[in-house]
């Protein structure tokens, strides 16, 4: 039975997806090693990551060895059997942090305000150095003086007259109104 080019087209595909999709997993668990899967994780990969947000992790954090595995069956019996050090050691394995080490203050506040002051130190020694040696002096219209003259220039041409500067002179008194 011969098949239609377009249906033959979307089995090579769906053939080539597949085999790709079989290729990703299996270099998965190349990476992840001798861990054991526990969940869907974050985005559906097996990946491993310490969040407060997303506390239960795709995969154990420890690789499984001889004396994890002779816990994880006595874990499977009464947990009152299990030492207080036999339950932190299982902790650990699947777990590299505890919330309150999650949670507990990192420092990097001290180095962002750091960066932050050398930055600003920076760009005030640039302002600095433009100014001394980039920048003019200011034009001679800055000085009060040159000011005077120029309002009293807008007010005798009568610049703006309906809401400006000249709308605020009373020209019959000589003065602002």
């Amino acid at each position: 039975m011969a098949l239609n080019p377009m249906y033959r087209r979307a089995l090579a595909l769906t053939i080539q997806q597949v085999s790709r999709q079989q290729t990703a997993a299996a270099s998965t668990v190349s990476k992840i090693g001798n861990r054991d899967v526990v969940g869907f994780g974050m985005n559906g990969t097996p990946s491993y990551i310490d969040r407060v947000d997303f506390p239960m992790p795709a995969i154990r954090f420890k690789e499984n060895t001889p004396d994890i595995q002779a816990l994880r069956e006595k874990e499977k019996e009464d947990w009152k059997k299990l030492t207080l050090e036999e339950k932190k050691a299982l902790y650990r394995a699947s777990f590299c942090q505890t919330f309150a080490e999650m949670k507990a203050p990192t420092g990097e506040w001290k180095s962002v305000l750091g960066i932050t002051l050398i930055l600003s130190s920076l760009g005030i020694w640039i302002y600095m150095w433009m100014k001394m040696y980039v920048y003019d002096d200011l034009p001679e219209s800055f000085k009060p003086e040159h000011q005077e003259a120029q309002l009293k220039r807008m007010i005798g041409l009568g610049a703006n007259p309906v809401q400006g500067i000249s709308s605020k002179w009373d020209y019959a008194k000589g003065d602002w109104k």
